[in-house]
């Protein structure tokens, strides 16, 4: 059983994961996916990975509150692991309910209270080489296009984006392409006036997931400005298309990208950010040196890797006994 606080209407993060080890589990387990479980129809569910331990808290205690002891995992989140682990008691009690703790970058450990650290696990997400290829190293030749993807959110600190872009309005040589729904409608707003008013700017809104992946190939780089990340699945897939990644230096980015990556930019930093790109469109050598280094993380998010590390934590849960909870 796999609950996830977003299927497939959602288009996001949350899902992109639920659907993805759905289908690395499938032929080996029955794999269900909702929103919330319930007791009496899953009473023979024998293990259940959640994701989100503070929007899944409900069914994570369900899970616990009676009948035999199963295994659990829970999957922590950016805002779990940033924010809803330190104040919300809800979220709390699912670290202390899971029998496992999953985290999705190298450096999200960390962050988790020392008493419940044995029990985490890291999964690297994952996507395959997308069907446009890799660009080879000479397959770009201009520096033009900067595309952020993303829902319009708080988390996703979209405006360091807009304020880097109305910096950067007398770069004629640039264009800028925004996706993303506005789930926060002042953001969308704000959007659709500064596209308004910079022909360079582009808010092409919410996107399937296949013309999401051909944007970021064609980009000749991609923004990632969040304030708070468990490890986004749009830098993997930027890593993965050979397209460099400008990121705020965040664990979630730093956790996928590496300590030595040189894209990175103090979160909320706008002037940082517009330098950034300034500097990879003047100097070939910075681009090609970052797009060097997302090629050479990019098979740590290979669908092979993550598929074993995701059979290697479900077989070890159904396999050993589990001790008994107290109350």
């Amino acid at each position: 059983m796999i609950v996830t606080p977003a299927l497939a209407d959602a288009n996001n993060g949350n899902w992109q994961t639920a659907r993805r080890w759905a289908e690395m589990l499938d032929g080996e387990y029955r794999v269900r996916l909702t929103r919330r479980w319930d007791a009496a129809e899953g009473a023979d569910d024998a293990l259940m990975i959640a994701l989100h331990a503070r929007r899944s808290a409900a069914s994570i205690a369900a899970w616990r509150g009676g009948g035999p002891r199963r295994p659990l995992a829970v999957v922590l989140t950016g805002t779990d692991l940033y924010r809803d682990i330190e104040a919300d008691a809800e979220a709390e009690q699912s670290l202390e309910l899971a029998d496992a703790l999953v985290v999705l970058n190298e450096l999200g450990g960390e962050r988790l209270p020392p008493r419940v650290r044995a029990k985490c696990h890291v999964v690297l997400q994952s996507c395959p080489v997308p069907p446009h290829g890799v660009p080879t190293e000479g397959g770009r030749v201009s520096f033009r296009t900067v595309v952020m993807v993303g829902h319009l959110r708080e988390e996703k600190d979209p405006r360091t984006f807009f304020r880097a872009v109305a910096r950067l309005a007398h770069r004629t040589d640039l264009r800028f392409e925004h996706l993303g729904a506005a789930l926060d409608p002042a953001l969308g707003r704000e959007a659709a006036a500064l596209a308004a008013s910079q022909p360079s700017y582009r808010w092409l809104g919410g996107l399937p997931h296949e013309a999401t992946l051909a944007h970021i190939g064609r980009a000749d780089v991609l923004v990632h400005a969040s304030r708070m990340e468990g490890g986004a699945h749009v830098v993997i897939e930027a890593a993965r298309s050979g397209t460099p990644v400008l990121a705020s230096r965040i664990d979630g980015n730093v956790g996928l990208l590496g300590a030595d990556y040189g894209g990175y930019f103090p979160v909320g930093d706008d002037a940082a950010l517009a330098a950034l790109i300034e500097r990879s469109c003047d100097d070939p050598a910075m681009l090609l040196g970052l797009r060097r280094q997302v090629m050479a993380r990019a098979p740590r998010f290979a669908p092979e890797a993550e598929a074993a590390a995701l059979r290697r934590l479900v077989a070890a849960l159904l396999e050993r006994p589990l001790p008994e909870i107290r109350a």
